[in-house]
């Protein structure tokens, strides 16, 4: 016979009051913790409908739990009973406060996911997720966070990342395209995030198999196989993961969350985290080294893209090794395999071949900043400098920089490069860019913000009150992405007019890079 209560409430503080006693039982069996939650969970979901309107409200709930005497007494049992609970309930109001309660504490304390997957919570999100695609998009957001937030810090085993159905990736791509109107909707990030990590799982066991990996060949990527065969139908998903590596912690949409206290609002993203730029590099460099994919992103998209990476490269300090490596090794596929090897797509070759000059430099006025280069940085320096399109005078008066760093830096051949396009590449960079990760929460330094300080930048957002950043269908330039005015790189900049730089390391004032 199940333990039941019955209440009687007559106002909110009633609610909170209960709960408070409910979770401050003292339990000396675990039979009598289950009966404790089973009554928490009775209890929040019978009033979920008056006292808990709200996702605040949610995770106060969680809240009251975590920092009870009941959980701080029986932690592990009741981390694992609340993980049975996820694996066993079907019931939507339970699964919220479940799943609110395993977000609240695994952001504390990484153990919890660990524990989910010892338990196989990973298969269990799947069919939740997709099964709930018409259901509560609250619970359905909840549960993509949860999976994102579980994935990122572990390694997924093979056995439940060959669960992975077509339709579960196709399912959450129809997702961004359905959203793709609503710039604001911060759905479309929890959608977004899934995919990265999934990839990166992905790419973690292709390339170090683990000693589950059972399979002779390495496991399929299903969203690199999806978008080789139906990219044109999900361009959406390629415009977001640009817009997402231009935004800044100063978007309205930025993940500032205390994990010591329940959210006030719904928690999304910042892009200045590190683990985040990494994800979306990984999917990258897969793309452009793939080649169904090479021409998957519009042109437009890819300019916004070289601009980005230029602003960011340059703006790397020089503790940021690994991350500049992998900017780089995403940058030489990207100039050397998608249109902008086209003559009529060039874009900004005299900027990229300062950049490059700057990062290969051992001193100089404006090149202080990197400090002494080491050797894989100057490897995949050269490695970008083989760019045919970057080693060619495009007209009188253009290249001046490329024809001195070229000379100056140009590798000795060691075979055919040519027209091939792997020729440029090794094992070792696909093994190295998914091999780098970096813990949650870590932020990567910015120079520039580091001299003017975040409250000044913030200061520069135009007066619009913040954000709407977004994609926006422009016909002229073929559904690609546009930037508002409000952030880093803007689309006008792609004028080769308004591109010219008066330094080579410096944007004019009013300009951007």
């Amino acid at each position: 016979m199940e333990f039941e209560v019955s209440y009687s409430l007559d106002n909110e503080q009633q609610f909170w009051d209960e709960l408070d006693e409910i979770v401050s039982a003292h339990c000396q069996s675990h039979e009598l913790i289950d009966n404790a939650l089973r009554s928490y969970l009775s209890f929040t979901t019978n009033y979920r409908g008056e006292y808990l309107q709200s996702e605040y409200d949610v995770a106060r709930c969680s809240y009251k739990l975590l920092e009870s005497s009941l959980f701080s007494a029986h932690k592990d049992y009741v981390r694992r009973q609340i993980i049975y609970g996820l694996l066993q309930e079907d019931t939507p109001d339970t699964l919220l406060l479940i799943t609110s309660f395993l977000l609240a504490d695994g952001r504390q304390h990484e153990a919890t996911f660990e524990m989910m997957n010892e338990e196989g919570a990973f298969p269990r999100l799947l069919e939740l997720i997709q099964g709930m695609k018409d259901g509560d998009i609250g619970l359905h957001r909840m549960l993509l966070e949860l999976l994102y937030e579980m994935s990122r810090i572990q390694r997924i085993r093979t056995g439940d990342l060959i669960q992975i159905e077509d339709e579960f990736i196709i399912h959450l791509l129809q997702i961004i395209e359905g959203l793709s109107y609503d710039v604001n909707d911060p759905y479309h990030y929890h959608v977004i995030r899934v995919l990265l990590v999934l990839n990166e799982q992905y790419m973690v066991s292709a390339h170090d198999p683990g000693p589950d990996q059972f399979r002779k060949a390495p496991l399929p990527n299903k969203i690199i196989q999806i978008l080789s065969h139906d990219g044109p139908i999900y361009k959406t998903f390629g415009e977001n993961i640009i817009l997402l590596l231009n935004r800044e912690s100063k978007n309205p949409l930025s993940f500032i969350h205390d994990s010591s206290k329940p959210p006030s609002e719904p928690p999304s993203l910042t892009l200045d985290e590190t683990s985040l730029q990494l994800l979306i590099l990984k999917l990258l460099y897969l793309l452009f080294t793939t080649p169904p994919t090479y021409e998957y992103f519009y042109t437009n998209d890819l300019r916004v893209l070289v601009d980005v990476m230029i602003r960011n490269l340059l703006d790397l300090p020089l503790t940021a090794t690994a991350l500049r490596h992998t900017y780089l090794r995403v940058l030489y596929p990207l100039l050397a395999h998608t249109q902008l090897r086209l003559p009529e797509c060039h874009y900004k070759r005299e900027e990229l071949l300062r950049l490059l000059a700057v990062m290969a430099s051992n001193g100089g006025v404006g090149m202080l900043h990197f400090g002494a280069v080491d050797e894989t940085t100057t490897r995949l320096v050269e490695r970008c400098l083989r760019v045919a399109w970057l080693r060619e005078t495009e007209g009188p008066g253009d290249g001046e920089a490329g024809d001195r760093l070229t000379a100056e830096k140009r590798p000795k051949k060691k075979g055919a490069i040519g027209g091939n396009a792997k020729a440029g590449e090794s094992s070792l960079s696909v093994l190295e860019v998914a091999a780098h990760k970096e813990k949650p929460g870590v932020q990567t330094p910015s120079l520039r913000l580091g001299k003017k300080g975040r409250d000044q930048d913030q200061d520069t957002d135009g007066g619009g009150g913040g954000g709407g950043g977004g994609v926006i269908k422009d016909d002229s330039v073929g559904n690609g992405v546009v930037i508002h005015a409000d952030a880093d790189v803007d689309a006008d900049a792609h004028d080769p007019d308004l591109s010219v730089l008066t330094s080579p390391f410096e944007v004019e004032e009013g300009g951007e890079l």
